[in-house]
Order: structure tokens, then C-alpha cells, then sequence
């Protein structure tokens, strides 16, 4: 693949990211949803630079989480964004200015959150670990989440998109499955995984009629997990193995 299809796949990538930023920031949320956040919006900067650093040429597998945690994405506008992982190893930092509106319990300190996200430091490392470098591993894969938005109740407590009412999660879903056309569309790999059974599934519904597309999934690595806690990084070695993902 030469330099202008590299970049071009970046590109893409870049403007489906905006499209469905632009849709996901017209719906609303009725409570128990009290705070909605939109790293698309305000991280917008950081998530660029992501997309045009490491989104560049075709992908052999791109792995598809759920959506932002809020020590994660939440502040680094990078799926699974630990901030560590992010600023040290995918090696992006950026200003991050918070949005007007947010929960007491959840600001957005951006790269100065001194927090760390556990899925993200577990995917990152286990990533760092099997491929050495970032460049290494973006040469063959990529990480998505299905939708970018954070949704708090009034007690700062996560509700995740499938929790929130059809007349709601409808028309995201739709947004949500639109991205992820492109995003397939733009990286054009031969397997789409999903991070968790969320992520599989929206997989299924979304490309599971393109037979040229594999999927597959493998554990989430979130610390609600006992299986995760029991090691994450061998249980998905395994996993992938014995798909035949990777040699």
C-alpha cells in the first residue's frame, strides 16, 4: 500500500469519526442519565491526532470496545486511553479543555488525570508485550470503541449503553452502526473482534453479512471481571491462538 492510501485511510477515519460525532452530540438522555460526555467534542484535538498518527493503511484486525471509561477515553479521547499508555507508549498528548457541563465526581482533567484506567493499562500492555513498539502493533491492528459517548447518573456511577432505553438507544445505535461501517469500510480487515460481548454482538448485527470479514471475541479486560483478574493477557493469547489470529 503506498504513502496517499496510507494517508487516506487516516483520513477517512477522521471524517467518520466527525459525522458521528456531530449525530451522537444532537441526541439526548433522560435520567437516570444525568451527565452525557462527548470526547469526540472536547478531546477532539487528542483524538485526531490518534486517528492520523496510528489510523494510516489497512489493518489486519481492528478490536472493537464498548465505549469510553471515564479514567480512559474520557480523558485522553483514545479508546481505552489510560493516560500513561497513551502519552508514553502510543506516544499522543494533547490539550484537553473540559466541557462546560460536567458531573462533580467525574472532571476532565485530561492528561494531567492522575487516575488509571485498569481495562486500558491491561489492553496496552498486553499489546506492548506481544508486539514490542506501537508503530509494531498499528501496522496490523487497530482499536475502536462502538460509541464515544459517557453516560453518568447523578451519583457518578457509569450506565453503559445498553442499559438505557430503546427510545434512546435506537437512534445512537444507529449513529453507532453507521461509524462502524465506515470505520470497517476505511480499515478493511479480515477480522473485527470484539473487546467483550457487547462489542461482538453490535460486530454481528453491523458486518456479520460480510462473510469477507471475521469476527471474533475475546474477554474484556475490565477488573469486574474475575476471569480478567484471573490473567487477562493469557486468557486472550489463548483466545486468539486458537482462532489462528496471528501466525
Amino acid at each position: 500500500m503506498n504513502e496517499p492510501d496510507q494517508d487516506l485511510v487516516s483520513q477517512n477515519l477522521i471524517a467518520a469519526a466527525s459525522r458521528l460525532s456531530e449525530r451522537v452530540a444532537k441526541l439526548r438522555f433522560a435520567p437516570p442519565v444525568a451527565h452525557v460526555y462527548n470526547p469526540l467534542q472536547y478531546a477532539w484535538t487528542a483524538h485526531e491526532a490518534w486517528l492520523r498518527k496510528h489510523g494510516r493503511g489497512r489493518k489486519r484486525v481492528v478490536l472493537l470496545g464498548m465505549n469510553p471509561g471515564p479514567f480512559g477515553m474520557m480523558q485522553t479521547g483514545v479508546p481505552f486511553g489510560e493516560v500513561a499508555a497513551v502519552r508514553d507508549w502510543i506516544g499522543i498528548r494533547a490539550d484537553v479543555p473540559p466541557p462546560t457541563l460536567q458531573h462533580p465526581k467525574r472532571p476532565i482533567e485530561g492528561f494531567a488525570c492522575r487516575r488509571s484506567e485498569v481495562s486500558g493499562r491491561r489492553l496496552w500492555g498486553w499489546a506492548a508485550q506481544r508486539f514490542g513498539t506501537a508503530d509494531a502493533f498499528f501496522a496490523e491492528c487497530f482499536v475502536l470503541n462502538y460509541c464515544p459517548l459517557v453516560f453518568l447518573e447523578e451519583s457518578g456511577r457509569n450506565r453503559t449503553p445498553e442499559q438505557l432505553p430503546a427510545a434512546e438507544s435506537t437512534p445512537l445505535n444507529a449513529a453507532c452502526d453507521e461509524h462502524l461501517r465506515e470505520a470497517v469500510a476505511a480499515t478493511d480487515p479480515q477480522w473485527a473482534i470484539g473487546i467483550g460481548g457487547y462489542a461482538a454482538k453490535r460486530l454481528e448485527r453491523v458486518l456479520g453479512a460480510q462473510s469477507q470479514v471475521r469476527i471474533a471475541q475475546i474477554l474484556h479486560p475490565s477488573p469486574a471481571s474475575p476471569a480478567a483478574n484471573r490473567g487477562w493477557s493469557e486468557a486472550v493469547d489463548r483466545t486468539l491462538a486458537e482462532l489462528g489470529v496471528f501466525g
